[in-house]
Order: structure tokens, then sequence, then C-alpha cells
């Protein structure tokens, strides 16, 4: 393996630390401040802290915007476009996921949001995308495992395991849009003003649901500041960095692991507990992301997450 293979693994297995171990910081920030309020402020920081990251791209990358006014102003409305669709998805997508993590554990949300890999290549359908056999596979794998990572034995799911799930849809939504308008776009820019728009949709019913004070949210600026600089901005930005030296199979399947991370961490840490049938149930959807990123030659590979 070359030393900037090397790198860009090791980046991507930080990239997919930072996204499992943030699941920790977002319920411990529900001890302090409403879901909408953590959300609301976390997505505005990583906006802010991609902002010094755009310069640094133009200058490694010695981007400059086009001369032809004409051109300016239509990769201008293309970016602010898809970064205002993008913001409006992944700012419903988080706050649903937020207000799961209120009544279900860190651990579980996280592999229940790692269901959008697989969600993501049958949402395709929709546009005549083939899928192939292993995606398949997985959606039954992940059945099962919602089955015994969520159902009880009355035969029902818990109101924060379906908050998360619905998420899991809309961060498959998000990546559709994403697919679509990245190839046209700055990544970096797109996603800095993605934040902002998720930052502002969230404030909406901070202000209309809760009573964001300042001592509340001083008491959880730690786990608020791991979700916004460290969950969106670096890691985010070490994603970009990672993915240029490794294919998009190898990316993909090393930052799977931000599901098993999260449940390593939230029992460390949180000191959350599985039963065996729960484990069983992380074992199977586990599965069903790996069966899912297997590369189709007539199938795009599975976008990475970029949130």
């Amino acid at each position: 393996m070359s030393a900037k293979k090397l790198r860009g693994n090791l980046l991507l297995l930080l990239t997919a630390t930072i996204w499992g171990t943030a699941f920790v910081a977002q319920s411990l920030g529900m001890s302090y401040i409403g879901p909408f309020t953590f959300n609301a402020i976390r997505s505005i920081v990583g906006g802010i802290v991609l902002i010094p990251c755009i310069f640094l791209f133009d200058k490694l990358t010695g981007r400059h915007p086009a001369e032809d006014p004409a051109v300016r102003r239509k990769a201008q409305k293309t970016l602010w476009t898809g970064g205002i669709a993008c913001g409006i998805v992944l700012g419903i997508a988080s706050s649903i996921q937020q207000l799961g993590i209120s009544y279900t554990t860190a651990g579980k949300a996280g592999f229940i949001t790692a269901l959008y890999i697989v969600l993501v290549p049958i949402l395709g359908l929709l546009f005549r995308r083939h899928v192939s056999w292993s995606v398949w596979v997985g959606v039954a794998l992940a059945v099962g495992g919602l089955y015994l990572l969520c159902i009880n034995e009355e035969f029902q799911i818990g109101t924060g395991d379906l908050y998360v799930l619905i998420c899991a849809v809309s961060f498959a939504i998000h990546i559709l849009i994403v697919e679509h308008f990245s190839p046209k776009v700055d990544g970096v820019r797109m996603s800095c003003i993605q934040f902002f728009v998720a930052g502002i949709l969230s404030a909406i019913p901070m202000f209309l649901f809760e009573t964001p004070s300042i001592p509340d949210i001083t008491a959880g600026i730690l786990p608020i500041l791991y979700a916004g600089v460290l969950s969106s901005g670096v890691a985010y930005t070490l994603q970009i960095i990672g993915q240029k030296d490794v294919s998009a199979t190898t990316a993909a399947l090393i930052m799977s692991l931000e599901s098993v991370i999260a449940v390593l961490s939230s029992w460390l840490i949180l000191k959350e507990a599985f039963t065996v049938r729960e484990l069983i149930g992380c074992v199977l959807m586990f599965a069903a992301t790996i069966l899912a990123q297997l590369p189709d030659k007539r199938t795009p590979q599975v976008p990475s997450k970029v949130s």
C-alpha cells in the first residue's frame, strides 16, 4: 500500500470515528438544551468552520471564478440552488435525528441512521437505476436487523427508533440531492451553505417549541462544539482530503464503521448496554451496509455521507 493510500485510509477512519462518537455528543447535548436548539447551533457552527476551509481549498487547488459573467452567474445559481435544497433536507433529517436521540440510545441511533446506505440505491429505482442482487440481500438483512433492534415483544417500535428511521430516509434523499449537484459545484461551498440553511431552518422550531437560554447553551457547549466543529467542519474536510487517494468502494466501507464506532463509544462513555437480541440486530444491519456498498458495474457507487 502506498503512503498516500495509507494516509487516505487513516483520514477516512478518523472521519468515521468522529461521526460515530458524535452520536454520544448529540446524546449528551440533550441534557442541557432541546433538540432543535442543539441542531440549530451545531449547524451554524459547522457553517462557520467551513468558511476558512473554502479559502484553504481555493489556495491549495488554485481555484478561480470563471471570467465570463454569464458562466459565473449560472454557476452561482446552481451552487445556491444545491446548497439550499441540501440544507432544507439536512435540516429536517438532522432535527428528526436529534429528536429521536432524545428517546433512544446513541448506539441504536447510529445503526438505524446507517440504514441510509441501503436506502440510497433503493430510492434510485425512482430514477430507473439498476439495483444489484447484493443490495436486495442487504435490504433483507436490514429489515431483519431493524426488527431485532427496534421491535419489542408487543410488536411495537419505540418512538425514538421511529424518528431515527424517518431520519435515515431523509438522509438517503439528501445524498441523492448531493449526488445531483456535487459534480456541478464546489463541494465545500455547497456544504457551507447547507449548514447555514439547516441552522436557520432548525431555529424556527427552536423559538416556537423551546426556550433556549445562554446558561443552558454554555453548560452544553462541549458536545455542541464537538458536533459542530468536529463532526460537521473537520470531518467533512478530512473526508474530502482522504477520498482523493482512496477508491469510492474502500472509502464507503471504511466510513460505514461509523455505526460500529457509535455503539462502542456509547458503551464506553454513556455505559449503554445492548441485549443479545439487539446485538444480533446490529450485526445484521452492519452486514447490510457492507453488502449495499459492494461494487456493481451497472450501478454507480453509493455516495458517502456529507453532513
